[in-house]
């Protein structure tokens, strides 16, 4: 069923962003003035919560949890441009939900426009990197036939980009979106999104491209889902 695989998306997306926003802001007040080991307590943070979440929801929808993945697997055939479409907006719903509960559960407005400036070309090609990384690593380990370890896989990628590229890996465009919403740790002034954004959807294409010579199978149709979904309606 559609709407719950989307609601899985949004809801998982949505806790997404609460953990990253929300450890952000933690580590601003916990470690004041240290800003590499903010940086730390952020990524560890969202590390385990994002295996936590994969493995919550990918059993329904996949956990893309992304725009890119869903680009991705619609381009490989594993998905309909109507389910796209879904998947799609609710993650962009979910985040952006997701940050307003965080900055609010810290006792900030739910909306704070970012002033946290992340430009320049070195930064945009670590959201090149950081994107492509992530598509290699869901798509890679599933395709492998290793969809066990993937939440796992995913959660220990991430946590490694956020030090590992120039720009503490947002690679995930509803992501981006959603935190130019918090004016804290983890913000993005609005003028840095586009750049951003159109820097991901070009990792996330040569990822695809990449996968295809990897993986010749998924040309026919993708398998290539964090964890299988399963829909509860027709499941044993």
């Amino acid at each position: 069923m559609l709407a719950r695989r989307a609601f899985a998306e949004l809801l998982g997306t949505a806790l997404l962003l609460i953990a990253v926003v929300g450890s952000g802001i933690a580590a601003q007040r916990l470690s004041p003035g240290q800003t590499g080991l903010q940086l730390l307590e952020n990524a560890a943070a969202t590390a385990v919560a994002l295996v936590a979440i994969i493995l919550a929801v990918g059993a329904v929808s996949g956990a893309h949890l992304n725009p890119v993945v869903t680009l991705v697997d619609r381009a490989y055939g594993a998905l309909t441009t109507r389910e796209a479409s879904a998947y799609m907006g609710a993650q962009l719903v979910g985040a952006i939900g997701g940050t307003m509960l965080a900055n609010v559960m810290f006792g900030l407005p739910a909306i704070e426009v970012s002033d946290k400036v992340r430009s320049g070309g070195d930064v945009l090609l670590g959201e090149v990197v950081a994107t492509f990384g992530l598509l290699l690593v869901i798509f890679g380990v599933a395709a492998s036939g290793r969809v066990a370890m993937a939440p796992f896989a995913v959660g220990a990628y991430i946590g490694g980009a956020y030090f590992f590229t120039s720009s503490t890996s947002f690679a995930n465009p509803a992501v981006t979106v959603a935190r130019s919403l918090t004016d804290t740790f983890s913000g993005i002034e609005p003028s840095a999104v586009p750049g951003f954004v159109v820097m991901q959807l070009v990792g996330g294409a040569l990822a695809a491209a990449a996968i295809v010579f990897l993986y010749p199978s998924v040309r026919a149709r993708s398998k290539a889902v964090v964890v299988p979904h399963l829909d509860p309606e027709v499941s044993p």
